[in-house]
């Protein structure tokens, strides 16, 4: 998804998409689902990286990876990001709606994953394929399900949130609640479009994106 990012931002800034464990070239590396785990993996891997002026996005259950990742960045390492980007996210304080699906049986998860509008429907109709990549979509509402927020001092860096007009899932409300969580500027732009706006309104978010880091 962040693969052609690079072709319509400045060329000063360099997109760094970040692989997880059981998707893409790593489909079969056991994936992770819960998030202290996978934020304690992601800040020994990033944190050489991060010598340079670093912005954080996250979108859906990534919003709230990239919030503890940046509070474990200031915690154990004085470092913080010139700016969060949330998309689509709720609020870390907001507690978890609706019921865990994570742990369904494969047909029902399957019906819900196609109710979400998230899932290809080429490859939820495909049973080998499914059978291949849905621990890792298991794992990544078990990232969501499974997350406790404890509360803290609010960040010291900018948030700046995004969301979908037609998203059923996170309101503008949802992502208001984001300002409690930084001591510095908060921003928020609703994009047309569902919970997956980012892919259908590429251009408009990497135009938004560019001014906010200008």
């Amino acid at each position: 998804m962040f693969r052609t990012w690079s072709d319509g931002l400045p060329a000063d800034v360099e997109v760094c998409p970040i692989q997880f464990p059981g998707r893409g070239t790593r489909l079969t590396e056991p994936p992770f689902s819960q998030i202290s785990l996978l934020v304690e993996a992601l800040t020994e891997t990033l944190l050489p990286l991060l010598d340079k002026p670093f912005a954080l996005f996250g979108h859906s259950v990534g919003s709230l990876v990239i919030f503890e990742l940046a509070r474990r960045l200031r915690a154990d390492h004085q470092v913080r990001p010139v700016r969060l980007f949330v998309s689509a996210g709720p609020a870390p304080q907001i507690p978890h709606r609706g019921r865990s699906i994570h742990g369904l049986p494969e047909r029902e998860f399957a019906t819900e994953l196609n109710r979400l509008n998230g899932t290809p429907a080429e490859l939820l109709n495909h049973d080998e394929l499914m059978e291949i990549v849905l621990p890792s979509l298991g794992a990544d509402f078990a990232l969501y399900e499974s997350y406790q927020y404890s509360p803290g001092p609010p960040l010291n860096c900018p948030i700046s949130t995004f969301g979908g007009l037609s998203d059923q899932k996170v309101s503008h409300s949802d992502l208001e609640a984001w300002r409690e969580q930084t001591s510095l500027s908060f921003s928020i732009r609703m994009f047309p479009g569902d919970h997956f706006f980012l892919k259908t309104t590429q251009p408009l978010l990497l135009r938004a994106l560019a001014q906010e880091l200008r």
